[in-house]
């Protein structure tokens, strides 16, 4: 694993502190393609996830109950009960080990909410990783991965960061090299997108037309892209396949990635199931440019800058 990795036995031990502060980074899908409905109500996908540096932050504490608290991008909008993937991380964890879930997390949110750039599986993975250490379980990477995998296709990734290819749900994650740094732009759109609407949206699109899903695969030219560290190469070659159904869904969208198309952008894409739209640029000049751009369109409630591949899951 990559210097990115999550390394589990690092930053305090219990005794030592009865608190622990774990940073966790935002993805983005460089590539996804989407295959066949499975039986299951899945889709086999093939992405390549790229961490980026927008951040959660994810702080533990020892507490008789569980509870949850959050503040900062979208906190109106995160619940705090049992259906927050932190929460159900922590149950996850203590269940686990035989232990009591007695917690409480704190979410500082930098991750939109609802936007593609799977800011609740951050939570998730934080939540694991802080758990572990203020409990001292002392799991394994691929202890934790396991249980990762359970609450959620995103959540493996933002445990690892780095670059990586994602196959299955997307849960089984394979680094990928990708050589020097990345500038990115982001726009958030004013309201949330919800996941298995924008698959529901695929599905229908696909049946209307008359087409048929093929097995998904990553395209050669964005490996060699990474490869080589070149941003003309990987702006030329960034695909998603939900990029049809979210802009069927919110059209406007199209009116955002036009504007990062004509600002300059190198690519543009969805940023996972959207509403999110993510933007490569050259540099940092190339990145102001946009931004700027992406800052006046009525389409966008906020714009952030970033640059990738960002460590996975770690301890502050």
């Amino acid at each position: 694993m990559s210097s990115a990795a999550y390394i589990p036995d690092e930053g305090p031990r219990p005794g030592e502190t009865e608190s622990v502060t774990v940073r966790v980074p935002a993805k983005v899908n460089l590539a996804l393609s989407v295959g066949p409905l499975r039986s299951d109500g899945y889709h086999d996908l093939a992405t390549v996830f790229h961490a980026v540096g927008l951040f959660d932050e994810v702080n533990a504490a020892a507490a008789d109950t569980l509870a949850v608290t959050c503040e900062g991008e979208g906190q109106v909008e995160v619940p705090l009960d049992d259906t927050n993937l932190a929460w159900r991380a922590a149950e996850l964890l203590a269940r686990t080990v035989g232990r009591s879930p007695g917690v409480r997390l704190h979410l500082t949110k930098g991750i939109p909410v609802a936007g593609g750039m799977a800011g609740g599986s951050a939570d998730a993975a934080g939540a694991l990783v802080a758990c572990d250490a203020l409990w001292g379980t002392g799991l394994s990477r691929d202890d934790l991965h396991v249980l990762a995998a359970q609450l959620g296709s995103d959540v493996p990734f933002a445990l690892h960061g780095g670059t990586a290819m994602g196959t299955g749900r997307g849960e089984q994650i394979t680094p990928v090299l990708a050589r020097g740094e990345f500038h990115w732009v982001f726009a958030f759109a004013h309201d949330g997108l919800s996941t298995p609407a924008v698959f529901h949206e695929l599905d229908r699109l696909r049946e209307a037309a008359g087409e048929e899903a093929t097995a998904p695969g990553v395209e050669d030219e964005l490996l060699r892209a990474l490869r080589a560290g070149d941003s003309t190469l990987l702006g030329a070659a960034l695909r998603n396949d939900l990029t049809r159904p979210a802009t069927s869904l919110r059209p406007d969208l199209r009116a955002t990635l036009q504007a990062g198309r004509e600002a300059g952008a190198l690519g543009t894409l969805l940023s996972g199931s959207g509403p999110t739209c993510a933007f490569l640029a050259a540099d940092a000049v190339a990145a102001a440019t946009v931004a700027a751009a992406l800052e006046a369109a009525p389409s966008v409630r906020a714009v952030r800058r970033a640059l990738g591949p960002a460590a996975g899951a770690h301890l502050l």
